[in-house]
């Protein structure tokens, strides 16, 4: 059985779109599973359905507008450069409404119920491919994969929002009376589940470099901060996760090719603008072109 694997990344899953359309499209690839957590939970289920030419519509022509109902930052771009900060009066307002978030992304919900349609869902389980996501359970601090032919479509879109939303930045969802956000915060590269359902050979697309030690500029404000610290433990669950499924498909004899980005694309994953992200979706196409043409190996 073959997978893909999609890792979170915000605003970045364009560079995972043009990364998928290359193997898919150009090499002919036939996926038998699709695994995703944040970002990667919105593609996967499209990819499932064969719908590459409408994902990508979706991520470089999605703005900030369609992912927020209630937006934490402000984000000017000035020379070709995005700088964010704090929506004080937002933020009060989410503050005096009781809300747990700085921000809402109910306008995400809506985004997903519009583009995975319930012809697709339907066509995915007909075609009886596998699609799994990843969300993060923070009642009992487990991290749950769910599978859409356990789903019908209305649960199923609702943990695909679930899974990309990046607290305290977009909406803490309760499901019968259990908080769950983000899968990225518990499984960012959700390689082992591909690995525990019997895929023998995997590609898995990481939005981070393979080379992670690189200076990024100091923290500007307490958001900046905060951002910074999450990017931290998320690049060192993907880190961990990578070498993990590393280690199992040598132990089990399973082919693994990491798909990396040569460099870091952004130090806001949830600056949502189109323009930057058609960019990186041929970005992600050229470079795994290049990559595969250059003899990928299970190190890479």
């Amino acid at each position: 059985m073959r997978a893909l694997v999609i890792s979170g990344g915000g605003a970045k899953g364009a560079y995972a779109g043009g990364v998928a359309e290359y193997l898919i499209r150009d090499r002919g690839i036939q996926y038998d599973m699709f695994s995703g957590s944040s970002t990667g939970a919105l593609l996967a289920p499209l990819l499932a359905a064969g719908e590459i030419d409408h994902a990508r519509n979706i991520y470089t022509n999605v703005t900030q507008n369609d992912i927020f109902s209630a937006h934490p930052f402000i984000i000017r771009k000035k020379d070709g450069v995005y700088r964010s900060r704090i929506n004080h009066l937002g933020i009060i307002k989410m503050f005096l409404k009781g809300r747990k978030t700085f921000g809402e992304s109910f306008a995400l919900r809506d985004l997903v119920k519009r583009t995975f349609t319930e012809e697709h869902f339907n066509r995915i389980r007909h075609q009886g491919k596998k699609v799994v996501i990843a969300v993060s359970n923070f009642t009992y601090n487990v991290v749950e994969h769910k599978y859409l032919r356990d789903c019908t479509y209305e649960e199923f879109s609702q943990w695909i929002w679930i899974s990309a939303n990046f607290v305290p930045f977009m909406s803490l969802v309760t499901v019968n009376g259990q908080e769950y956000a983000d899968g990225g915060f518990g499984s960012f590269i959700p390689i082992e589940e591909a690995i525990d359902a019997g895929a023998t050979e995997i590609d898995v697309i990481i939005l981070t470099p393979r080379n992670k030690k690189i200076k990024k500029l100091a923290s500007r404000n307490a958001f900046s901060l905060l951002l910074s610290s999450l990017d931290f433990m998320l690049s060192q669950i993907a880190r961990d996760e990578k070498y993990i499924g590393l280690l199992e498909s040598l132990h089990h004899n399973i082919k693994i090719r990491y798909f990396h980005t040569p460099r870091i694309l952004t130090d806001n994953s949830l600056c949502f603008d189109p323009e930057q992200m058609r960019l990186w979706w041929d970005e992600g196409r050229a470079f795994a072109r290049k990559r595969y043409e250059n003899k990928l190996t299970l190190a890479d």
